[in-house]
């Protein structure tokens, strides 16, 4: 599929079929949980067919109860008539994050995940806007940086994501509704981002914060290959230089980071790295890894506006930030490896 389907059969059939669904799970639950259970004593791992079924089954329950609440706010708005206004973007924002609260936890108890930020920052979101680049590896990060951004920072997080994302139907009521952008998941969508970036960026508002991956895709080591090939195809060498010493990491685009910086000059940046999701590259790493037993380090490095340097070196200085990200993981992964000997 490269296009979700047409907005009414989004609505009406995916949204009503996935609550339907859910109903009828529960219903069934004592049969589904002892197949589960009886599986498990099967397949390698810790009760593992048992831990993802329970995670799916209170997903379904959080996502239906969540598209429940979201029919109310849209018939409580007039049947949608001021769905946009302040108030109601608060509410979805603040039902956003209790969602967010749940799911998380209850990722983080059944696959024994634990989360923490190294230099936590204090952040009433009252001054400025922010812009967070984030490396990007590893199942679930965007959630997990979502959910520290809206319900640990008091930020209203916006967000750019490809568009077959909406064929969850919770992620496709809620994000639609606030200042976010679905983009297409094929084809070239370059320009698409880049005025996505520079519309949520220009519109912000104290308490926004927009989410950024720079590298444009979940880091694997033939990805890092190919961009850093890239980067010698396009006559850039002095790049691909750069990235070749950057081991952890795939070297950033910096064409929407700086279209956000430009369209936000007053924002707040912070880049985040992490460790602790690595080690789970493809979706066979994520099913022989579970129960992940993994703890989850984060890393803020803050940079003023007033720091930021002009734009023509711009460039070069978010390579200087990733490099920074690169030489902490390297430094975290040998501290944890050291650790297991």
């Amino acid at each position: 599929m490269k296009r979700p389907p047409p907005y009414l059969v989004r609505r009406l059939v995916l949204a009503p079929a996935l609550v339907i669904g859910t109903v009828l799970a529960l219903a069934t639950i004592p049969l589904w949980f002892l197949i589960a259970a009886f599986a498990s004593r099967y397949v390698p791992g810790r009760w593992r067919v048992l831990r993802v079924s329970w995670f799916l089954m209170v997903y379904l329950v959080f996502e239906s109860l969540m598209l429940v609440m979201m029919l109310l706010l849209w018939i409580a708005s007039g049947f949608g008539w001021k769905i946009r206004s302040p108030r109601f973007q608060d509410v979805h924002y603040r039902t956003a994050g209790w969602w967010l609260r749940r799911v998380m936890g209850s990722a983080r108890l059944t696959f024994n995940l634990e989360t923490a930020v190294e230099n936590p920052v204090e952040d009433d979101a009252t001054d400025r806007p922010l812009l967070v680049f984030s490396r990007h590896a590893g199942p679930g990060d965007s959630f997990l940086l979502v959910d520290a951004l809206l319900n640990g920072g008091n930020r209203r997080p916006r967000i750019i994501l490809k568009d077959l994302l909406q064929l969850d139907p919770c992620v496709d009521v809620v994000l639609n509704r606030l200042p976010n952008r679905f983009i297409p998941s094929s084809g070239r969508a370059g320009q698409v981002v880049v005025d996505s970036i520079a519309e949520l960026s220009a519109g912000m508002g104290e308490a926004d914060a927009l989410v950024l991956f720079p590298e444009g895709g979940n880091f694997t080591p033939s990805r890092r290959e190919r961009a850093i090939e890239k980067l010698d195809e396009i006559g850039r060498p002095r790049l691909a230089e750069r990235a070749r010493q950057m081991r952890h990491v795939l070297p950033p685009k910096p064409t929407g980071a700086l279209t956000a910086i430009e369209a936000a000059p007053d924002a707040e940046i912070e880049f985040v790295g992490h460790v602790g999701l690595e080690q789970f590259i493809t979706a066979r790493d994520l099913w022989r890894g579970i129960p992940m037993d993994s703890n989850v380090v984060a890393r803020i490095w803050s940079v003023p506006p007033e720091d930021v340097p002009p734009e023509a070196e711009q460039e070069q200085w978010l390579y200087d930030q990733w490099q920074d990200i690169d030489e902490w993981i390297d430094a975290k992964l040998a501290e944890r490896n050291n650790s297991e000997v």
